[in-house]
């Protein structure tokens, strides 16, 4: 029995792999990223210890 030419070819491809890219913190990309982030951390930190200090100092 002869298999169908279809699975023949797919099965004699190569399973080569691109290298990955190096994805260090070096990158300018990355350290926007981070950078955005983490003054994202600190406006919601100042944010939200206002909101606290404003509920704990209304006048009732």
């Amino acid at each position: 029995m002869s298999r169908p030419a279809m699975i023949d070819r797919l099965g004699r491809m190569t399973t080569h792999r691109a290298p990955e890219p190096a994805a260090g913190p070096t990158q300018p990309a990355e350290r926007a990223v981070m950078a955005g982030l983490a003054l994202a951390v600190v406006a919601g930190v100042a944010w939200t210890a206002a909101m606290i200090y404003t509920i704990l100092d209304w006048p009732f």
